[in-house]
């Protein structure tokens, strides 16, 4: 039943609504609409809310914008969800987890056809961007839908990555929540921004392989990264910082100063050339003769290891982008 509540801010100010009816944009834009249309998310009694998702009673609001680190992960989750909608209709895939990163940015996981020997490449992220530009303009609403586990298997029944998450996660007989934009209707708990139109601006980085649920005894996935921000200008500096980051990066500079190459055959590892070998040597001299001086002791361990120990470790489930890997056997 729709009655009366109180909505408490922060400051202890206090603000009429309606339940069911009245949102958190609502009270946004009856204190400012430059504060609603800076806001990215809401808290509501502490818990992250949809801005556009109706208060159920009375209860303390936090309105929060992307400076706020937890409305920095909503934001770019709900941009994973957009480069969702451009990887569908783009490569034709199944789509399966697109989560937003600490470092930054969000990636999104998705399984090619059956049978199809296709890979994401550098050259599809032009029209990758194109589309997910396409939705942003559209202004899509992030729509939330509580369904239940019967339902959302019938309606993920032509995507096996879906179908093992639902029956992995959700409980017989319970209910969870999708969230549609545009074209796009995905497995997810939120919460979202209000549209895609809140998107400033929208990039992607580069791409990657992975493995269903991070173990390569499943199938191999195509990985797209991308990042975005509320406004151009944030997108310019990010891209700057990128390119001076890119000019320190140490695999550049070590080979700008022949220290050391890289070569097809070995990749990941470094070829040492006489400079760099004696910078080298010197290193281990130097960390050695600290072991010796503290009474260690040297062993010497494997270079690589099975995926089951990175599976043990949480190594795998964690940094996978960022580990070297080599399939044999599937192991």
């Amino acid at each position: 039943p729709r009655e009366k509540i109180v909505i408490t801010l922060p400051n202890g100010s206090e603000r009429e609504g309606t339940s069911w009816e009245t949102t958190p944009m609502d009270i946004a834009k009856s204190i400012s609409m430059s504060l609603a249309k800076a806001l990215v998310i809401a808290k509501v009694d502490g818990e992250l809310w949809d801005t556009l998702r109706p208060f159920e009673a009375s209860a303390k609001l936090e309105l929060l914008d992307f400076d706020n680190e937890e409305a920095k992960k909503v934001f770019w989750h709900s941009s994973a969800h957009v480069l969702g909608e451009a990887c569908e209709q783009h490569f034709g895939c199944n789509l399966c987890h697109g989560p937003p990163i600490d470092d930054g940015g969000f990636f999104y996981d998705m399984g090619m056809e059956e049978g199809s020997e296709r890979k994401a490449l550098p050259s599809d992220f032009a029209p990758l961007e194109s589309l997910a530009n396409k939705a942003i303009k559209e202004n899509q609403r992030f729509e939330r839908l509580v369904m239940s586990k019967e339902d959302l298997l019938r309606m993920f029944a032509y995507n096996k990555y879906k179908v093992i998450l639902i029956n992995n996660h959700i409980p017989d007989g319970t209910f969870t929540t999708v969230y549609r934009c545009g074209p796009l209707i995905d497995l997810c708990r939120g919460p979202h921004v209000p549209t895609t139109g809140s998107i400033g601006s929208f990039a992607v980085t580069k791409n990657s392989a992975s493995y269903f649920l991070a173990d390569a005894n499943n199938d191999a996935l195509q990985r797209i990264y991308g990042i975005s921000f509320p406004d151009k200008k944030q997108m310019t500096q990010y891209k700057k910082f990128m390119e001076e980051a890119a000019k320190r990066d140490h695999r550049k500079i070590g080979v700008q100063q022949e220290l050391f190459f890289f070569h097809e055959l070995s990749p990941g590892s470094a070829f040492f050339l006489p400079h760099g070998t004696r910078i080298y040597n010197a290193l281990m001299n130097f960390i050695r003769a600290k072991y010796w001086e503290r009474g260690f002791e040297e062993v010497i361990s494997p270079n690589m290891f099975n995926v089951k120990l990175w599976e043990q470790s949480g190594h795998l489930q964690n940094y996978e982008e960022n580990m070297f890997s080599l399939s044999v056997d599937k192991e």
